[in-house]
This record gives structure tokens, C-alpha cells and sequence, in this order.
């Protein structure tokens, strides 16, 4: 029997002139590209916002500023029944671009599409993209402190002592 996983991701929605950010990428298990919002792993040491920002930048080559928390969404891939995506996907701005930047190796390219063309691609990476861009169009969004993240330092450590 396979032990389940629990893995804590993040994604960017990121929207101008009516379309959003994607990126095309290759995935583990389908062999076609896929689109998905710059999304990716928590790393060890960096908050769920830090971590948002960096897969964008990583995955896009854009600076982001998050405003906004979209939602939180899991997922169960059919083909991975042992793992389970704890979703954090945020609103965010492009504040600038750098064409040149080097994208994460998996990652074909970044292209802004509407989500009716994101629709009738029927390359979406999973459910959740296409929901994060339907809650985002419908007006979805929630203040970035409903998040609390606990920052060990020194004097919060000699506290929890």
C-alpha cells in the first residue's frame, strides 16, 4: 500500500485586459503540454505569498504583487489517488516583465489567454485552473489577512518555551 501525500502548493492568477497569465508545461503523467497558472511547491523557509511570488517569477519571468487571496482548493488526481494538492491561489499584478529571464526547465513558455480559450484548449492542467479563473471573474476574493503565518524568531520562541 502507498502512503498518501499531502502537498502544499500555490498558484497566481494574474489578469490583464481580459486575459489571464498562463504557463504551457510539460507534467508528470500526460503526454501532451498542459496549461496551468504559475503555480508550484511551498520550499522549505519561505511563506505561502513569498513562495506565490517566486514560482511566478520562476515559471513566467514576471514580478508580481499579490493582492488578494482567491481561495484555497484540494485536488486528487485520478492517475495519483495517493496524493492529495492543498491549493493557496492568489490575485496578483504583473509590475514587470523580464523576456529574458531563464523559466523553470519543465516550462514551455507564458501566454495570456481568455478563459474561454483556455476552455476550448481542453489542455487545462487540472480542474482548479480553470475554477481559480471562473472564481476570479466572478468577483471571488479575500483579504490577504485572513492568512496568518507564524514566523519563529527569538522572543516567539522564548514565548512557546
Amino acid at each position: 500500500m502507498t502512503a498518501w501525500t499531502a502537498h502544499v502548493t500555490v498558484a497566481t492568477v494574474v489578469e490583464k485586459d481580459g486575459k489571464f497569465l498562463f504557463v504551457e508545461e510539460h507534467t508528470e503523467g500526460v503526454t501532451h503540454t498542459v496549461f496551468n497558472q504559475p503555480a508550484g511547491h511551498v520550499e522549505a523557509g519561505e511563506t505561502i505569498i513569498e513562495a506565490a511570488i517566486r514560482e511566478t517569477m520562476e515559471e513566467t519571468g514576471h514580478q508580481v504583487e499579490i493582492s488578494h487571496l482567491l481561495g484555497i482548493y484540494t485536488y486528487t488526481p485520478p492517475m495519483f489517488p495517493d496524493r492529495t494538492y492543498f491549493r493557496f491561489c492568489f490575485l496578483a499584478k504583473s509590475l514587470a516583465h523580464d523576456p529574458t529571464a531563464e523559466l523553470d526547465s519543465d516550462i514551455i513558455g507564458a501566454v495570456w489567454m481568455t478563459a474561454d480559450e483556455l476552455i476550448e484548449s481542453a489542455r487545462a492542467r487540472s480542474p482548479l485552473v480553470i475554477r481559480a479563473v471562473q472564481d476570479a471573474q466572478s468577483g471571488q476574493k479575500y483579504p490577504l489577512s485572513l492568512i496568518y503565518e507564524h514566523q519563529n524568531s527569538p522572543l516567539i520562541s522564548n514565548l512557546d518555551a
